[in-house]
């Protein structure tokens, strides 16, 4: 409990050795024997290969493939540190985020894709593993589907470019916001404002962070109910200079308006704990829709901002990606319907051509899978021996004949699994908004055997870095500048475990603490969204 302890509260080794803590034991108890630090780090480590252990086995036991997604930390020792997560479901039909690290886990035979940014040595980096991956013929269709880039990433670059072209009104406003959080006595001056102007809000006032868009979006929303009150303070108050003019706000507003859905939608494909590959085909799809409902918009600034960002997307997500696309036809509130909807709205001259394209990438993915099940069933056929067949209860050879019938029964009909699973009437997104996707391929598992196989692995695609981004954000509690010099390996064994045992999920004394006004900037929700 002490170890486990340790583990989830980031507690340094040495706390077992704290004089303050040793008193109070022994105060309480003098019988206890406080462990000294070694054993603690010896005890640590114990859990650390025992909960190791109960991942791999249940690795090995599970029928379907792992996702994986990688990224780089430095970490305030400036130590580099690279993270391997893996995304899969399990036995239960859960979906579940465990790091790994990328040796002595025995699932080289069992990885469909990997998430990673942009950047080049990404690129390289996927490269030389598909190409040892595909030695051993591990991968699915020789890697085809094996590279997913991070969604949040890209749209990170497409938002960061238009905002270059609204850069006078961002820098009113955040020089504005920057002032007044300069100092108590300008809060102070700044609450005076509020209770004049007659403002009733909570919102605190948030600094943007120039990288990251998100905590831009946040900068503008806080602001703008404020827009009266720097009106008043920059009578009161001769230092403040940056006020925005009226011109300026009402440009703000609609960078503001701009940015919601794409603030909305990256909150919704940046979760970890529920499948996120589905929600990717609809949600890039809503920002192209945008993007050119505002390239006519009468505003030049908002109509340049436009314009840039669909030239980035023109770039990144001209061709949406087709392994990703599969996530939508699986669940079953969409299915090929819903992209022939969304290609025809876009284009309807190249929508036949396009759902062409996706059908047959679909059905190549799924013979992959149909000509495993058949190989494993022929090669378990061939190993069972005269005294073993002996062995089976009577009437397993009539079992064996009426499943070969329902085989043929299938074959005769010409229809396979995905015919069948197409051909179903799609289920009422309303009535099944909340619907858990993973349950419904649990529900319907014994009717789309190997169906239900492939969906568990293509809906386990993260579309985000963000599980491994998350893993940083545990390592730099654990490895800070007044605990330096713990040891590399020590830092996994803590990192690893605490996310064995609880997931990604922070203790309560370790979330940021806000005040009632101005609000402090806390950690922006998607640190993923850093520019490379």
């Amino acid at each position: 409990m002490l170890a486990e302890a340790i583990i989830k509260h980031n507690l340094s080794y040495s706390f077992v050795e704290y004089d303050g803590i040793r008193n109070w034991i022994n105060y309480i108890s003098p019988d206890v024997v406080m462990p000294c630090r070694n054993t603690e780090v010896a005890d640590i480590r114990k859990m650390y290969i025992r909960e190791k252990e109960k991942l791999k086995q249940e690795l090995a036991k599970i029928s379907n493939r792992v996702c994986l997604t990688s990224d780089c930390w430095t970490s305030s020792t400036s130590e580099g540190y690279i993270c391997l997560t893996a995304q899969f479901v399990d036995e239960n039909w859960r979906l579940n985020c465990k790091i790994l690290n990328f040796c002595q886990w025995n699932i080289e035979k069992k990885v469909f894709s990997i998430t990673l940014d942009n950047a080049t040595a990404n690129d390289s980096l996927q490269t030389i593993l598909k190409g040892h991956l595909n030695l051993q013929n591990s991968l699915v269709c020789d890697g085809e589907f094996f590279h997913v880039r991070c969604s949040a990433h890209i749209l990170n670059l497409i938002v960061q470019e238009g905002l270059k072209a609204a850069i006078d009104s961002l820098i009113a406003i955040r020089e504005s916001v920057k002032h007044v959080r300069g100092s108590d006595g300008r809060m102070q001056k700044f609450e005076q404002c509020v209770k004049q102007v007659g403002i009733e809000t909570n919102l605190g006032l948030r600094l943007d962070v120039v990288t990251r868009w998100n905590s831009t979006y946040l900068m503008l929303e806080s602001a703008l109910p404020y827009e009266k009150v720097f009106s008043s303070l920059h009578l009161h108050d001769r230092n403040y200079t940056h006020c925005p003019t009226f011109d300026q706000w009402r440009r703000a507003e609609k960078i503001c308006e701009v940015l919601e859905p794409f603030h909305e939608i990256t909150n919704l494909i940046s979760g970890s704990s529920y499948p996120t590959s589905n929600l990717y085909f609809m949600q890039i799809w809503r920002i192209e829709c945008m993007l050119k409902e505002k390239l006519n918009n009468e505003d030049k600034v908002i109509k340049d901002m436009a314009s840039k960002m669909h030239e980035k997307f023109e770039k990144y997500w001209k061709q949406y990606s087709v392994v990703l696309a599969f996530g939508a036809i699986l669940d079953p509130r969409m299915k090929l319907q819903f992209l022939s909807f969304c290609y025809s709205k876009l284009d309807s001259i190249s929508t036949q051509k396009k759902i062409s394209l996706v059908k047959n990438k679909l059905y190549e993915l799924f013979d992959h899978y149909t000509n495993k099940q058949n190989v494993v069933s022929a090669s378990s056929t061939i190993r069972t021996t005269p005294s073993e067949a002996r062995r089976k209860p009577k009437g397993f050879k009539v079992f064996n004949e009426f499943k070969a019938f329902e085989n043929e029964t299938v074959s005769s009909n010409g229809k396979s699994e995905l015919d069948l699973y197409l051909e179903e009437p799609k289920l009422d997104y309303e009535k099944f908004q909340d619907m858990d996707v993973f349950m419904y391929w649990k529900d319907y598992s014994k009717r789309y055997p190997e169906l239900s196989i492939m969906a568990r692995d293509v809906l386990s695609i993260p579309i985000t870095t963000v599980s491994s981004e998350s893993s940083f954000s545990i390592g730099g509690r654990v490895l800070t500048k007044y605990r330096s010099c713990i040891h590399h390996e020590n830092v996994q064994t803590l990192v690893a475990t605490r996310n064995w045992l609880h997931g990604f999920s922070q203790t309560d004394e370790n979330e940021d603490v806000k005040t009632t006004f101005p609000q402090v900037d806390s950690d922006m929700l998607h640190e993923v969204l850093d520019t490379p």
